[in-house]
């Protein structure tokens, strides 16, 4: 049995104004995306500019803030939000929506797609690399914070976190998630993009990636206390996970359909 390290949430506090680890963690997050996107161009993996990868990443920003946050408020607790609307905008209290952010990622970069006469696939598919390693950033800060902890469990690594405060060893499903979700799928999507891939398959790739990865630690971890389990004994974080495996699955199927059709059909 593991004991949740004594961590201070918060990282540098200057008179009022407190610096938090997990705000730190979204800045090494696009730091990342901004190191890897300069890698791929430097590459020929793309024949986006540094310009368009700035562009990307100031769109990106607001995408994973307003949609994670709006996506949170209708996924998670409408209810409460829409009695006491002007909450929607205390982010310092938490609550994001990682599936919120995805959609606000794609809208955006849609819009960015058609501002550059290209399609979302295409963009994505420069992306979608970029990305993991964010999440695994992210994850750290979750456990940074003693927040999103495990199921409990009798598993020797199983962890006592004391924002429980029941005792109880529990899996540390923030690093299930952080090694998941971040470095176990920046593996496979990157080695997945260092070839020519057909228009979309490489952000299918991630989807499906994701959308598997995610839904199959959410069984380690402790549901929202407000929501419990839903439809079928499955958590929101499953529910919102089926649709990007099945998403993922349609774009990649669509795409080798469309790449070996001859061109005379």
């Amino acid at each position: 049995m593991l004991h949740y390290p004594d961590f201070n949430p918060i990282a540098l506090q200057i008179g009022p104004l407190a610096v938090h680890w997990y705000g730190i963690m979204y800045l090494v997050g696009f730091a990342l995306v901004w190191i890897l996107g300069r890698w791929r161009i430097q590459h020929g993996k793309t024949d986006l500019s540094t310009r368009d990868l700035e562009d990307i990443i100031f769109y990106c920003v607001l995408g994973v803030v307003v949609g994670g946050r709006l996506g949170y408020v209708l996924f998670y607790k409408p209810d409460e939000y829409l009695a006491h609307p002007i909450e929607i905008f205390y982010l310092w209290q938490g609550g994001m929506s990682f599936h919120g952010g995805l959609i606000g990622v794609l809208v955006v970069l849609f819009l960015f797609a058609r501002s550059r006469g290209r399609t979302l696939l295409e963009i994505g598919d420069f992306v979608a690399p970029l990305i993991p390693l964010g999440l695994a950033a992210g994850r750290l800060g979750n456990f940074i914070n003693g927040e999103l902890w495990g199921r409990p469990t009798t598993l020797p690594w199983g962890m006592v976190f004391p924002q429980t405060q029941d005792g109880i060893p529990r899996h540390p499903s923030q690093l299930y998630e952080m090694c998941l979700e971040g470095f176990l799928l920046f593996a496979v999507v990157w080695w997945f993009a260092r070839k020519p891939r057909p228009t979309g398959q490489v952000s299918a790739v991630f989807l499906m990636g994701y959308g598997l990865l995610r839904f199959l630690v959410e069984f380690t971890r402790q549901p929202d206390a407000f929501l419990g389990l839903l439809f079928a004994d499955l958590s929101m974080g499953q529910l919102l996970s089926l649709p990007m495996v099945l998403a993922g699955a349609l774009i990649f199927y669509l795409s080798a359909r469309k790449s070996n059709r001859s061109p005379t059909q």
